[in-house]
């Protein structure tokens, strides 16, 4: 009996960590862990798009979702996604398995369980004022705004997967979390 072939969805900086605000990856290059999983069982790989490095480039600052939950972002996110959401439906209208999709806890895209959130607009001259923007950062239960239009976007075609999330603030600690996902 042939085995059904299975694909994952996963975030960009899974495989491509460059991608990241600058110092906030704690792996170099790719997540060897992750993929060594996913390859070990034959896993097939979607490469979701980092609308954050597409939109704002490698020099950017970190962000928080209010900053992302507009119109132009969710717009462009959608843009990004449809070639994606056209394979996830190809795979699955022919026969495939799709296990999901892998994001990551703490974005404020690609956050599937939380994101961060905070009061981050208006000028930064003052130190004082980024001091206050920096203590009012704080977690919150709630998907990244890439991650929302990625749900949205499957719900109109039909699309039911499951999303997990490796935690950004220590990706190792997930690893468990991930395998067991990978085995169902």
């Amino acid at each position: 009996m042939k085995r059904k072939k299975k694909i994952i969805l996963l975030s960009h900086c899974i495989l491509n960590s460059n991608s990241k605000v600058e110092g906030l990856s704690q792996y170099e290059g790719i997540f060897k862990e992750i993929l060594d999983r996913i390859y070990d069982k034959g896993i097939g790989v979607i490469q979701l798009p980092c609308p954050e490095m597409i939109m704002y480039g490698i020099k950017r600052w970190g962000h928080v979702k209010e900053q992302f939950d507009t119109l132009f972002f969710r717009e462009g996110c959608r843009d990004m996604l449809k070639p994606i959401i056209g394979q996830t439906k190809s795979y699955l209208d022919t026969g495939y398995e799709v296990l999901g999709v892998i994001g990551i806890d703490g974005s404020p895209s690609c956050g599937v369980n939380f994101t961060c959130s905070g009061d981050w607009e208006g000028d930064d001259s003052s130190k004082d004022d980024i001091n206050h923007k920096i203590k009012d950062l704080k977690e919150v239960s709630s998907s990244g705004v890439f991650m929302e239009e990625l749900k949205k976007y499957m719900e109109e075609y039909n699309i039911s997967i499951p999303f997990v999330a490796i935690n950004e603030k220590d990706v190792f600690s997930s690893l468990e979390s991930i395998n067991f996902f990978l085995n169902k």
